[in-house]
């Protein structure tokens, strides 16, 4: 409500997310290696889109990944696109069900989800 008092729109970008919280695989700034080059996309206070540039530099990302603890030969497939150059690139990540929710004003999000899963239940 904030936001939309005080910028008009029920949109807001979060961006530069802590290191700690965001997967291997995203990129950090030169000048602050504490974050990452990542961003949500909240509306009316909902998490809607998540992107991120992500590491094209295998060094670095096999660096990061050590630093998060993930085994590189577990990942040898996936450091091959990296070991003859990889363009630099980024990802997102559509949260089309939680649109929907906040859209149609649906009491709970699963009246927006075709088959909805949760902890408990992973099959219809």
């Amino acid at each position: 409500e904030l936001v939309k008092e005080k910028f008009g729109s029920e949109f807001v970008f979060l961006t530069d997310f802590p290191w700690e919280v965001r997967p291997f695989y995203h990129m950090k700034p030169k000048d602050n290696p504490k974050v990452t080059k990542s961003f949500d996309l909240l509306f009316n206070g909902v998490e809607i889109c998540t992107g991120a540039q992500r590491e094209h530099r295998l060094e670095i990302l096999e660096k990061q990944a050590t630093e998060k603890g993930v085994n590189l030969k577990e990942m040898a497939k996936y450091r091959e696109i990296f070991q003859y150059g990889c363009p630099p690139h980024g990802g997102v990540g559509f949260g089309l069900d939680r649109i929907t929710h906040r859209l149609l004003k649906l009491e709970n999000i699963r009246e927006a989800v075709l088959i909805p899963r949760d902890p408990e239940r992973c099959y219809p």
